[in-house]
């Protein structure tokens, strides 16, 4: 799971607390797999894996790849959780 933290422009960059409450985190994750199996068939169908596990460490080629159903990450779905004061204010997620 990738975590990443938003600073809030509005507060001065300082090391009070209040700009520190003010920052929001946001956890990315990837849900089911969305793969269509039987494309090659000229139907559709799903393999049914419910959360992407990668297949390696964090950094490497094989952190791409799911251990369950062998397939790129980027087939799952992507799930954005936010946290923070702000978090209602946040865009839909980019995919890339």
């Amino acid at each position: 799971m990738k975590k990443y933290y938003i600073k809030n422009n509005d507060q001065p960059d300082s090391s009070s607390s209040s700009a520190s409450s003010s920052a929001i985190r946001i956890y990315v994750t990837y849900g089911e797999c969305q793969r269509n199996q039987a494309e090659w068939l000229g139907g559709h169908a799903v393999d049914g894996c419910q959360a992407f596990m990668p297949s390696g460490e964090e950094g490497t080629p094989e952190a791409l790849s799911c251990a369950a159903c062998n397939c790129h990450r980027s087939f799952h779905k992507l799930e954005v959780h936010a946290e923070g004061e702000d978090s209602n204010d946040l865009p839909p997620p980019q995919r890339s």
